[in-house]
């Protein structure tokens, strides 16, 4: 199979792996924006696994704009200290799916917002081919702690997208990340 065969059949593999994801029903952008916390992680990466013991409660800002793209805006705990990282993701023809290009990896990701009741938490699947497929689901939440149930609805998610047990992880709290009064 040539390069451009190569190519045909990973984007009919991202479309199948994709099209059985589908957003929140009647997605809104508006009642979606404000503070998220990051307060459950499941990643396939070969690599997450070694690192997963790092990995902090996050916190984000989505700020919808006019056009109906998203400036997301989120501070992440990092071994050298507390991060702040900008994202634009640009909104596709379908509510409650975005794509972003991602300037460290050099390509674009999807990001579909899975299932979210807007005031308590919200799973989010973001899926990327870079050598090959990579998928996480996060569990997003308005404040640091999700009752029992959600946390169970993104876990039972992440294990019916097949990742494996030991990915899925509920983060420990960041310390002052962000930074008081954020």
């Amino acid at each position: 199979m040539g390069s451009t065969g190569v190519a045909v059949a990973m984007v009919i593999v991202v479309m199948m792996v994709q099209a059985d994801v589908k957003p929140q029903r009647d997605f809104n952008l508006q009642r979606f924006a404000g503070k998220w916390y990051r307060v459950g992680l499941a990643y396939d990466s070969p690599t997450f696994l070694q690192y997963k013991s790092l990995v902090k409660v996050s916190m984000g800002i989505v700020t919808p704009l006019s056009n109906g793209n998203v400036n997301l805006t989120m501070w992440d705990q990092m071994p050298t200290g507390c991060v702040i990282k900008m994202y634009q993701y640009v909104a596709t023809d379908v509510p409650g799916q975005f794509t972003y290009f991602s300037t460290r990896h050099g390509i674009t990701k999807d990001i579909t917002v899975v299932d979210t009741n807007y005031t308590e938490y919200a799973i989010v699947l973001k899926h990327k081919v870079f050598n090959r497929e990579y998928t996480q689901v996060a569990l997003y939440a308005r404040s640091l702690k999700v009752k029992n149930e959600v946390y169970q609805k993104f876990k039972a998610f992440a294990l019916s997208r097949h990742f494996p047990r030991d990915s899925i992880l509920a983060p420990p709290t960041a310390e002052n990340c962000p930074a008081s009064g954020h």
